[in-house]
């Protein structure tokens, strides 16, 4: 599914989170401007398509056309 479109997790963006983070399953900060988008989409480089890719371009109200999310159960 990588490519298909940049998917909004549930974390909120913070630049050094991850230094200060547990080690297993980070939750991410409780609170921010910007959610997370992951995995590169159709509109970006190859090197952007993984899931490991990690943006915060957007605020959780913008809508595009490349930004989408994944439904789990």
């Amino acid at each position: 599914m990588s490519g298909n479109v940049w998917e909004w997790v549930a974390d909120w963006y913070d630049s050094y989170y991850y230094s200060i983070s547990p080690r297993n399953n980070p939750r991410g900060p409780s609170s921010g401007g910007y959610r997370v988008l992951r995995g590169g989409s159709f509109y970006t480089n190859a090197d952007s398509a993984r899931a490991m890719s990690r943006s915060f371009i957007l605020k959780p109200d913008n809508r595009l056309g490349y930004v989408g999310f994944r439904c789990v159960e």
